[in-house]
């Protein structure tokens, strides 16, 4: 009936099993969780206790592969043809999580949200917990303007066969855009995305330095891919950006003007205020510097 996905790193995946476990069972239905450690060095021993559940195990990798090839292989090693993706750092919002997306079964991909706390975090957390609540916790209404554009592998509900068709593109081995790839790609072949309303919360907030540094990783992927031809500007606002930019002969010019307010932006970003439309200046300035390297 049903697969739940979850890979591991470096984080305590115990609560979030214990609790699909228990819906699971109140819903009388056929699962497994599978749980797949990506060569962490931390929680491995607490995360052991999921063993000692029925139909669920955590199995640690003895190398790590990456974001997009543990997914696939969670995949293949799935018993059931309904796969539910969830991220180690997520919580099911509501007590009957699992009911409503046995209900959608029917369907080949299915989205339901994510939310975040609405207790301000402490400031060095500001930056992510900011912008997760802007840009990801869509209502759906929202969400159902373009549905591929706004879902996520964090909580997701798929066919075996879809993904087994089109699986996550294992050359991306660091963090960040195979979400957009992988929906993309979807959008593409069109497999049709359902938003529904069916939230879990995300609770590791990275602290704001932390963030940046993913983001720029995430940048240098967007990068490759937009060169593979992969990614274009149709997918991504800030490729479409930098072509304006292009365009116009003003790469020269917005490299300059965002050396010299790099350090300025860093520190609104990393401080008790920051603000969005900076953050998306500095990540379209980073993109320039390194298309320009």
């Amino acid at each position: 009936m049903l697969s739940i996905l979850i890979p591991v790193y470096n984080y305590a995946v115990l609560p979030i099993v214990s609790e699909i476990e228990k819906q699971c069972n109140a819903c009388g239905i056929n699962f497994e969780i599978l749980c797949y450690d990506d060569a962490s060095a931390l929680f491995v021993a607490e995360n052991q206790e999921i063993n000692q559940f029925e139909n669920c195990s955590f199995v640690v990798l003895e190398k790590n592969i990456g974001r997009s090839a543990i997914r696939n292989l969670l995949a293949k090693k799935a018993v059931y043809e309904n796969l539910l993706f969830l991220d180690a750092d997520v919580i099911p919002v509501h007590d009957n999580f699992i009911s409503n997306y046995i209900s959608e079964t029917n369907k080949k991909v299915v989205f339901g949200g994510l939310l975040y706390e609405t207790q301000t975090p402490k400031k060095e957390l500001l930056l992510r917990w900011i912008y997760g609540k802007k840009r990801e916790a869509l209502t759906l209404f929202e969400r159902n303007k373009n549905a591929p554009d706004f879902a996520l592998v964090s909580n997701l509900l798929i066919k075996k066969e879809i993904l087994i068709q089109f699986p996550f593109d294992e050359t991306l081995t660091k963090y960040g855009y195979e979400d957009l790839l992988f929906f993309s790609i979807l959008k593409s072949n069109r497999i049709e995305i359902k938003q529904i309303e069916n939230p879990v919360f995300h609770l590791n907030l990275e602290n704001s330095s932390l963030f940046l540094s993913k983001t720029k990783t995430a940048l240098e992927n967007l990068v490759f891919l937009n060169t593979a031809n992969k990614i274009s500007k149709d997918q991504s606002k800030i490729i479409a950006s930098f072509d304006f930019l292009r365009r116009f002969k003003l790469i020269s010019v917005f490299n300059f003007i965002f050396k010299k307010s790099e350090q300025k932006i860093e520190r609104n970003l990393l401080s008790q205020k920051p603000s969005l439309f900076l953050f998306d200046i500095y990540k379209l300035g980073y993109y320039c510097f390194l298309k320009s390297k």
